[in-house]
């Protein structure tokens, strides 16, 4: 694991990267241990297998149910990008021939958690892993909807992974309410959403 600092700018970033909480007035940072997945994977969502191109509109609330485990998450604002140059702060996308973006924000437990996702498109499945291993090591390279966040947060973290031509970038923040429901709530969000688009390309 890598433990980050919050910078003046923003998030720092890299793959399951813990954020230290905003000065003044938080706490420490979340702890640095990944949870232990269930014998169950999530499975994509119903209506969240993205045709191409992707956008934001295909998305509505995340509700996932697998086994004896529920999450809910209502959608509150999503953004379609024809081109990635919105959201590409250092050229790390451009140089990858990223083709569009969407962004997702969803708040859940009453306010207390909030997520942004930010879903990039390739033309080919080794720009993709080429980008998720640039992004691991490139500083704040994607701008994110950070006004979807929470201003005061105890847990603060982000994930990346590459899915076929997809790479997803998973950010979650929760207060003191929610941080004990975080971290698994961003696995299995990240998790669903990822699966999505393998079972996409499958079925094409």
């Amino acid at each position: 694991m890598i433990l980050a600092v919050l910078l003046p700018g923003g998030f720092t970033f890299s793959v399951y990267k813990y954020l230290s909480a905003p000065e003044p007035n938080a706490a420490a940072a979340s702890p640095t241990t990944e949870p232990t997945p269930g014998p169950e994977e999530p499975r994509p969502s119903e209506n969240e297998r993205p045709d191409s191109p992707i956008d934001a509109d295909e998305y509505g609330d995340w509700n996932l149910r697998v086994g004896g485990v529920s999450f809910k998450a209502e959608k509150v604002g999503g953004w379609t990008y024809d081109s990635c140059a919105p959201v590409d702060r250092h050229g790390v996308l451009a140089r990858n021939k990223c083709e569009r973006v969407v962004q997702l924000a969803y708040t859940a437990y009453r306010g207390h958690l909030t997520a942004v996702q930010v879903i990039m498109s390739f033309p080919t499945v080794k720009a993709a892993k080429a980008t998720a291993m640039q992004l691991a090591s490139s500083s704040r390279a994607v701008k994110w909807r950070r006004d979807k966040m929470l201003d005061k947060y105890v847990y603060a973290k982000q994930r990346v992974a590459s899915t076929e031509r997809y790479v997803l970038l998973t950010i979650v923040t929760a207060d003191r309410t929610a941080q004990a429901k975080a971290t698994r709530f961003q696995h299995y969000l990240h998790t669903d959403r990822s699966n999505s688009f393998r079972d996409s390309i499958a079925s094409d």
